[in-house]
């Protein structure tokens, strides 16, 4: 664990960020006054599997959802939509 101040952080942003990335330091805290406000961690990779199909069963697709479709188009582009 790397602590640095807020001076230092904003001057070398980038470095902190590659040293989490890197996996050279688990975490860096920013502190002000000393006292440690805010920790920099590498965020840990979240799987598609969780995220595909997160909505299934939430609500309900209507059959005629793109029954309006050539109107839009014909209002927004004076045509059709294809």
């Amino acid at each position: 664990m790397m602590q640095v101040s807020v001076r230092e952080a904003k001057a070398d942003l980038s470095k902190l960020i590659r040293l989490v990335e890197s996996k050279k330091e688990d975490e860096v805290l920013i502190a002000r006054n000393g006292q440690p406000v805010v920790k920099i961690v590498r965020m840990q990779p979240v799987p598609a599997s969780k995220r595909i199909g997160v909505a299934e069963g939430k609500f309900n697709i209507p059959d005629d959802l793109d029954a309006g479709n050539d109107e839009i188009a014909a209002l927004l582009t004076g045509g059709d939509l294809f």
